[in-house]
């Protein structure tokens, strides 16, 4: 239901307490806040990370979209490194990570093609190549953004969520937050917008674009008998026509569920209207149950399996996008830029490689303000590549080093100095060119 104009409650002016003045608030603490937050932190900055879950990674670890697609630009170059090559390294310590080797990349093998194929790893279109993608345990993701965040002396704030910010001239001076400990304050001196909804752009007045989507869950099943098997057997009983949709993730007889039932919901959401993710959520939880159901009455190897977990946050890729200083356009594929702080492919095209400028992080109407992840100023094609987590690290690694070189001025990022920040992130193991 929408707000009555006439029906309004006038609110009394009251006071919030100031709970922190950090030199810079990331806000949101999916896989782009928390490269932001880590880059920021290791760069100097005094660091605050404000998450809503109580848990790190969004849709990385929550959301169950636990598919690094792809550190590569489809033909063997890898092209994202830095903080997400970290954590693929550190979840391969854990025993958590199942990735092509490096002199796979780019590979026409058939058998590797199918081989990695199911397990999520190669999409797009014919002929297929062998990605640098990896498959993970989300569990594991959450705690070593635990130990990221530990190590680099990030001031973590869990179950915090950014309700309205506060303009003063062309700055943010306070972003406002509430939690179980009541409405408060944070008086940072440099914001980046990691919520992946951009919701902090409306309330800055920013221009920005929406999206209505199909929403999805992901799920995992578990004591899946003859899992190679199974998996084909539902492949064929479901989703005949469309090569696959199920498939292996670590772990002893489990298999991954994307996109469970999603593209049967009868209609797109406006994910920012709190009665669509309310249909939504319900929704897509009886699709899935169903779903389960018919797996366990109708195909083999899944009579006696059942949901080891699913996705306890709504697969939603769009929301809103900054239409920023520059925005990156499907053109600019293999477009060089001046400014560029990262690069990325795309998971579903082979070559594709964009270089992504430090003027798509920003607006200069609000000068202490970033964005980073899947808000970043791009049109709606070149989005289907920088949503993506590998790229969303990428973005948020570099927002995070340009705030700590803002904050150690006045906290205007325009006056970030390129060559400097591009400098850094090169120190910091990006890769910026390809």
């Amino acid at each position: 239901m929408s707000a009555d104009p006439v029906n309004i409650l006038e609110e009394a002016p009251r006071q919030i307490p100031i709970v922190d003045c950090p030199d810079v608030l990331v806000v949101g603490g999916g896989s782009a806040g928390l490269a932001a937050a880590v880059a920021a932190a290791r760069s100097g900055a005094d660091t605050v990370l404000m998450e809503r879950y109580g848990y790190l990674g969004g849709l990385a670890t929550g959301g169950m979209v636990i598919l690094l697609l792809s550190l590569d630009d489809g033909a063997g170059t890898q092209v994202i490194a830095g903080l997400c090559q970290e954590l693929v390294e550190r979840l391969e310590r854990r025993n958590a990570a199942i990735y092509p080797a490096k002199g796979e990349w780019g590979s026409d093998d058939p058998a590797l093609i199918e081989h990695y194929r199911k397990w999520g790893l190669i999409w797009g279109g014919v002929p297929d190549r062998v990605r640098y993608s990896v498959a993970y345990e989300p569990a594991e993701f959450k705690f070593i953004g635990d130990q990221m965040v530990v190590e680099a002396g990030v001031r973590l704030r869990l179950h915090s969520w950014a309700t309205d910010l506060v303009l003063d001239g062309g700055r943010i001076s306070h972003v406002i937050c509430q939690s179980k400990s009541g409405r408060q304050a944070i008086q940072p001196k440099v914001v980046i917008d990691a919520t992946g909804d951009g919701d902090l752009l409306p309330w800055a007045g920013l221009p920005h674009e929406t999206a209505k989507v199909h929403v999805y869950r992901w799920y995992r099943m578990a004591n899946v008998e003859a899992p190679e098997q199974a998996i084909e057997a539902a492949k064929d009983k479901f989703f005949p026509t469309l090569g696959g949709r199920f498939f292996h993730t670590p772990g002893e007889n489990r298999t991954l569920m994307p996109w469970g039932m999603s593209d049967h919901i009868d209609r797109r959401i406006d994910p920012t209207s709190v009665e669509d993710l309310t249909y939504a959520e319900v929704e897509s939880r009886r699709l899935m149950m169903e779903q389960i159901d018919r797996l366990q009455s109708e195909v083999p190897g899944f009579a006696n399996a059942y949901l080891a977990d699913a996705a306890d946050q709504l697969g939603i890729t769009e929301t809103r996008r900054l239409v920023g200083d520059y925005v990156l356009a499907a053109d600019d594929d293999q477009r060089s830029f001046d400014d560029a702080i990262a690069v990325t492919g795309h998971w579903t095209r082979y070559g594709a490689r964009y270089q992504i400028p430090f003027r798509a992080l920003r607006h200069g109407a609000v000068t202490n303000l970033l964005v980073s992840g899947r808000c970043i100023s791009v049109d709606r094609r070149v989005h289907n590549a920088t949503k993506e987590i590998p790229a969303c690290m990428a973005t948020g690694q570099a927002a995070g080093t340009a705030a700590s070189l803002a904050a150690a001025g006045n906290g205007d990022i325009t006056a970030v100095d390129v060559d400097e920040l591009r400098g850094a992130l090169l120190k910091a193991g990006a890769i910026l060119t390809a």
